[in-house]
């Protein structure tokens, strides 16, 4: 295939003060780059669910019908759009639609608790609300959400009839490069989700930086089988592929042998997943049954590829090339990547910046270290959101003056250049690629009764990666741990399970300043500590 030649560069100040290096020239938006790939090949085979097939033409007059919709009920630029649904074509029409409206459009993941998805629909002011009308996606209470002034049902065909009602004639507005046109949370370390202001600026850099790293063209076909609501899903698989003409193929839940098998139907040539799901592929003992020979890109992030994992990719599938990637949702995906044919020499790398990142290793002061030295990795560049939604506590602290956002992880760069990334500084559980913020689970747990101090560490899972494993002192009391689980369950989403409960009479260890002392705990874990 060949290779997709990367634009020339050029400085530009944006978002005020913001100097960073701007691919040049680019399309502004990523609506226009969608309608550029229609042009090219409206025939062409845009997305496959199940049996449904949307060529680029008819996705374009979903899209568009539902923009008309969402003007034709009285939304205006700026409005947000929220959207609750799995990987459908639904998900796609709907997000896009939202954003060709002037809208802002804000996927939220099925898996969370309804009162995670009223917290977010409260904080954005969402006015409309598009998801799937099932018991596995329960919404809000009409109660709880009363800044909704609409909401659209999918399963039922509620959706498709409100869009089917639009006024073909509408006239689309205009959106800039440096507006908001998505809202993506993310939860910080207060527990409390932060809504990432993900711009056209942003995304047309980074679905660009997967098209020139990765080569892409409309020969490409992608499977998505993280959540499409997740920024991996949302712009490494569909807004990549969709602006390069490329195919995405859908699967509402992962299983190895549901991807396998749609990889050798479809002809998947490209993913990007989290080590866990490699993991399981490389399990099934069928696997070299299955004709894989057009996969030729395998990105993964989230969590470092086991060795084993690696030598068995390398063995049976020596076509796809592991291509490490490292980002996001606060850089809108990809800061660095590993190229085509470089893994093995690097393994244990990120990857290099890409062409247009600013990333930096700094130590006390933001003084950049050498190569070799750990420090924090900053983040800067046209692909970094340009905050907070209604946050200006958060932006003052996870932003420095020239807007580049503080990672929280600790990495450096070796003396070839490759950015490596040994730990973080937030305090998290990576469970398969689902990032779970500690302090929230403690939260939840030390409202049940009985519950004096809880503490959530990690603790190593050969599949997943981390496992939730959660130490609680009770002073005696007596702890119906499935009643405990349930409250879990009810006020979390489903991947922020508990997988180990660890009861203690005496209280959790804690240092001259008070704080619990993490480190103790994780030595305390048993060897079969992620065990359930």
């Amino acid at each position: 295939m060949t290779a997709v030649t990367s634009p020339a560069l050029r400085s530009e100040t944006r978002f005020g003060t913001r100097r960073m290096a701007c691919f040049h020239p680019r399309r502004p938006t990523l609506d226009a780059m969608i309608r550029a790939a229609v042009d090219a090949g409206p025939d062409h085979t845009a997305l496959v669910c199940g049996d449904t097939r949307l060529s680029f033409a008819a996705l374009d007059r979903a899209i568009s019908a539902c923009a008309a919709a969402l003007i034709g009920h009285g939304l205006s630029r700026g409005d947000r759009v929220a959207i609750l649904l799995e990987n459908t074509p639904e998900f796609m029409i709907a997000t896009l639609g939202a954003i060709r409206a002037g809208c802002v459009a804000v996927p939220m993941n099925v898996r969370q608790a309804p009162r995670e998805t009223a917290y977010i629909l409260s904080q954005c002011g969402a006015a409309v609300l598009v998801c799937e009308a099932t018991n596995a996606t329960p919404v809000p209470a009409p109660v709880d959400m009363p800044g909704i002034r609409l909401t659209l049902t999918a399963k039922d065909g509620g959706f498709a009839r409100f869009c089917d009602a639009a006024d073909p004639d509408t006239v689309f507005p205009e959106t800039a490069e440096e507006d908001c046109v998505c809202l993506l949370y993310t939860s910080g370390t207060t527990g409390r989700p932060k809504g990432a202001r993900l711009t056209n600026l942003g995304m047309v850099h980074s679905t660009m930086g997967f098209h020139t790293t990765f080569s892409l063209t409309e020969k490409d076909v992608a499977i998505l089988a993280v959540p499409g609501s997740h920024v991996t899903g949302l712009l490494a698989i569909l807004f990549t592929m969709v602006t390069c003409g490329g195919t995405s193929v859908l699967m509402n839940r992962f299983t190895a042998r549901e991807f396998l098998q749609l990889a050798e139907r479809e002809g998947m040539s490209y993913t990007l997943m989290v080590p866990a799901m490699y993991n399981l592929c490389l399990l099934d003992p069928d696997l070299r049954g299955f004709d894989l020979t057009r996969w030729r890109i395998a990105g993964f992030g989230g969590a470092p590829m086991p060795p084993s994992s690696i030598a068995k990719m390398a063995e049976v599938l020596p076509g796809a090339a592991l291509c490490n990637a490292y980002g996001a949702t606060e850089t809108t995906s990809p800061a660095s990547i590993l190229p085509p044919g470089l893994f093995r020499d690097h393994p244990r790398s990120v990857g290099l910046p890409l062409p247009y990142a600013d990333i930096r290793v700094v130590g006390e002061g933001d003084r950049p270290q050498p190569p070799g030295e750990v420090g924090e990795i900053l983040i800067g560049g046209p692909m970094v959101v340009a905050g907070y939604w209604d946050n200006p506590e958060a932006d003052a602290k996870e932003f420095d003056a020239e807007g580049r956002w503080r990672s929280g992880d600790l990495g450096y760069y070796d003396a070839e250049g490759f950015l490596h990334v040994v730990d973080r500084r937030k305090d998290i559980v990576n469970r398969g690629g689902y990032k779970i913020y500690c302090i929230e689970v403690e939260s939840i747990l030390q409202q049940f009764d009985g519950v004096l101090e809880a503490a959530v560490v990690a603790a190593p899972d050969p599949v997943l990666g981390e496992k939730v494993v959660a130490f609680i002192h009770t002073a005696g009391a007596t702890i119906d741990l499935e009643a405990l689980r349930a409250h879990a369950r009810a006020n979390l989403s489903s991947y922020k399970v508990l997988d180990r409960v660890i009861l203690s009479d005496d209280p959790l260890p804690r240092n001259a300043n008070g704080k619990i002392v993490k480190a103790d705990l994780r030595d305390r874990l048993p060897a079969d500590a992620a065990t359930a």
